[in-house]
């Protein structure tokens, strides 16, 4: 047997619930010396009985990390710059949170001297992919270990019950585990339900499903009017122009976006959608803040962006959803696009102010210093910003390839006619 000093050290990503309970001492019968690893992204856990729970089941060491505002200043805020909408619906509030769990858990494993890492996400889902992807981007040399892809592990649990058989063999409590017949992955950005009783996607989604979110119909009857701030693209400030409230730090302002959203029913949505392994997947998402946000950036950015910066930014955005979703935020080509996606919030600034109201978000009105909206010159009741006689030329110019066009499709047309009637 060996001493604890010789068993290899794992580090390993913990939920507190049940598939990574009896992952964490499965490992433990493997031979590792098991560190458990848990990170508050926002979700609501109580982490001292997380804690309590790993430590009872067999942990060495338990490390409970508070990642909240680096996720909302270096991975939302960023994504948001880039207005990225995964299949142009989802705003990839699972998908950003992974890469910053993943970075610390191979931080973790360096302080700690362990060669490996783990996590309960399945082989049939997208979490597996942007794990492993972020931990061999991070540390090339890292072993990764992922039960659910292994055939000793997948020998031995077929499925809930042999799961739940084994951790009441083992004395592994599982009168905490949520007993909802779906998952959910909760974090500051959304919440997910996906799996169970949503497999079936011509079936709604009861309301009890919603848990950051009030019905839209049962929403105050009185719309909510705020003002979003942006520095480069950055929300620096959020006014409650009913009340007075200011939020003005990233993880203050993001949590209030966050509590007046979810009270009017801002940001559900209920989609299929495609997985990176080939699948289709029905989730049902809960955004509040994010929505609101993504609402007044696209906004201030109709009055600060240049019109050509944002066809090919908004080209780049596609590629850069698809590259988040997928699991390849620490790839050379995020940093390109993230690169351009900074270089295209340089003049967003200013303040967009918006109504919320049952279920919807309205931008009301806005201003920039970087504006390049000219009422002079966008007028329609004034003379000023250019001589209207040039829009005559403007208009022949480019009508000149479509004059180009016709003359030859009716030429061809002709003569296609002419043939039938030579060959009759």
């Amino acid at each position: 047997m060996c001493s604890a000093e010789d068993r290899p050290k794992v580090v390993l990503a913990y939920s507190g619930g049940l598939d990574t309970s009896v992952i964490l001492r499965w490992l433990m019968e493997q031979g590792y010396d098991v560190i458990a690893y848990a990170a508050d992204v926002g979700q609501q856990d109580d982490f001292e009985a997380l804690e309590r729970k790993a430590l009872a089941i067999g942990a060495t060491a338990v490390h409970v990390e508070d990642l909240r505002e680096e996720l909302v200043t270096d991975y939302i805020f960023p994504m948001f710059q880039a207005n990225a909408l995964y299949e142009g619906r989802y705003l990839l509030g699972t998908a950003i949170a992974r890469p910053l769990i993943a970075k610390r858990q191979v931080e973790i494993a360096h302080e700690t001297g362990a060669r490996y890492v783990s996590h309960g996400a399945t082989g049939k889902g997208n979490d597996q992919v942007r794990f492993e992807l972020s931990y061999y981007a991070l540390d090339p040399e890292i072993r990764v270990i992922a039960p659910w892809k292994t055939p000793e592990f997948l020998d031995r649990f077929k499925g809930r019950s042999d799961l739940l058989a084994y951790a009441e063999q083992h004395g592994i409590d599982v009168k905490s585990t949520a007993s909802k017949p779906y998952s959910e992955d909760d974090n500051l950005l959304h919440i997910s339900h996906e799996a169970g009783m949503l497999e079936a996607p011509e079936l709604e989604a009861p309301e009890h499903v919603y848990s950051k979110t009030v019905a839209p119909e049962e929403a105050p009857d009185e719309p909510a009017r705020i003002a979003v701030t942006f520095d480069d693209g950055i929300p620096v400030r959020v006014e409650n122009l009913d009340d007075g409230t200011v939020r003005e730090s990233p993880l203050e302002l993001f949590s209030y976006l966050n509590e007046l959203g979810g009270a009017h029913g801002i940001g559900r949505l209920d989609m299929v959608e495609n997985r990176f392994v080939g699948v289709k997947s029905r989730g049902v998402y809960e955004t509040p803040g994010g929505t609101i946000l993504h609402v007044a950036h696209q906004d201030i950015e109709g009055i600060a962006m240049d019109r050509e910066v944002m066809r090919l930014r908004n080209m780049l955005s596609a590629k850069l959803s698809e590259l988040i979703y997928y699991g390849f935020w620490f790839s050379p080509e995020m940093e390109f696009l993230m690169a351009a996606v900074a270089k295209s919030q340089e003049l967003i600034d200013g303040t967009v102010t918006l109504k919320l109201f049952k279920g919807n978000v309205y931008p009301l009105c806005r201003t920039s210093p970087s504006s390049l909206y000219e009422e002079d010159l966008s007028s329609m009741d004034m003379e000023g910003g250019f001589n209207q006689v040039d829009a005559d030329g403007f208009i022949k110019i480019n009508a000149i390839r479509l004059m180009a066009h016709r003359a030859i499709t009716k030429k061809r047309a002709e003569s296609k006619r002419g043939g039938q009637v030579a060959r009759r």
